[in-house]
């Protein structure tokens, strides 16, 4: 039985057997922790046209010295909006929003806007918070984040997806009203990121998807095959994609042998293109790429991955997508590139 979740952005991103790849904003490379911004929304939209599956934005609210890079700087939501209105197609990832800062309702009042502003392409990765400088600052203890996060986990689905929902939580009571607007497919592929606090069978069991780190292949393979024996036995049939995120540094030589930098890799395409092949083999599904530790200009490397990278990696067929001749009136037509 096909179980595949039917919403556009997941049937963009996710095919059992298959790896895509998206791109984290800010697309630029920057020294220390907060990016130029500079012609950010145009590299997006190059992304789009060189056939990127998905754009993933961060959730930072706060800048911590000790931690270091705040992402794309904006609001994810405000910036959501922003990137919904000037694309077409791709994917708009969440890598991730930090779940107990924020109410769940406000969560899926948000997300629900963006999903149906851009015709279903939203995919809500979700996180407990590793920045315990945070907590204090919203008026909550951090030891206490990983309940908070599966209280508001199941508030936020259950808001999502059923009309009406009678909840009562140690983080509010609904009844008697309803969320609006609700999801174009009627709910949302909720992405667990890490750990979250929580245990891999749990994550398995209530998760849409799982979003980790890169690690050494023959590690990453047996998480991915624990993760696969997991799913099946918590929701057997349902396909639950493993993604990962990785920093590239793209050399100008094709053939330059792979050297660590930060949670990836400086490398050239030939040797990038191997490591994926063996990371789809290994059961990942989608690699988000980031290029904070570049040297080359962006839109150089998004050239050369778009032409001789993504044609080995490609999305799903327009023509497969099921919400293709579904669009919502809400949904915009890209804003000219600035």
């Amino acid at each position: 039985m096909d179980m595949t979740f039917k919403q556009r952005g997941f049937h963009t991103m996710f095919a059992d057997g298959r790896l895509t790849l998206g791109l984290f904003v800010p697309i630029e490379a920057y020294q220390g922790s907060i990016p130029t911004m500079r012609h950010h929304l145009a590299m997006a939209q190059l992304g789009e046209q060189a056939g990127f599956a998905a754009i993933w934005v961060r959730d930072v609210p706060l800048l911590d010295p000790s931690f270091g890079d705040v992402g794309q700087i904006y609001d994810p939501w405000v910036y959501l909006g922003y990137l919904a209105a000037s694309t077409r197609t791709i994917a708009l990832a969440t890598g991730s929003i930090v779940l107990p800062l924020r109410h769940p309702l406000h969560v899926a009042k948000a997300a629900a806007s963006v999903d149906q502003l851009s015709g279903g392409r939203l995919v809500l990765g979700l996180a407990s918070g590793d920045r315990a400088v945070e907590f204090p600052a919203f008026g909550l203890d951090a030891e206490e984040r990983g309940e908070q996060f599966r209280e508001a986990l199941t508030f936020l689905r259950r808001a999502l997806e059923e009309r009406f929902p009678e909840i009562d939580s140690p983080l509010g009571s609904l009844s008697g009203a309803d969320l609006i607007p609700k999801p174009v497919a009627g709910s949302l592929p909720l992405l667990i990121t890490g750990s979250s606090r929580q245990s891999f069978d749990w994550i398995a069991a209530h998760g849409d998807g799982w979003i980790t780190y890169p690690r050494p292949l023959a590690v990453q393979a047996k998480l991915a095959e624990q993760w696969r024996q997991l799913t099946a036995e918590a929701a057997p049939g349902r396909f639950k994609p493993f993604a990962q995120s990785l920093y590239i540094d793209l050399a100008e030589n094709r053939h330059a042998a792979p050297a660590p930098i930060h949670l990836g890799f400086r490398l050239g395409r030939e040797p990038l293109i191997d490591l994926l092949r063996s990371l789809q083999t290994r059961g990942v599904h989608h690699v988000a790429l980031n290029l904070k530790y570049g040297h080359r200009p962006a839109a150089d490397v998004l050239e050369e991955l778009g032409s001789e990278v993504l044609p080995h990696f490609p999305t799903r067929s327009q023509s497969t997508d099921p919400d293709r001749s579904v669009r919502r009136e809400g949904e915009q037509q890209p804003l000219p590139v600035s």
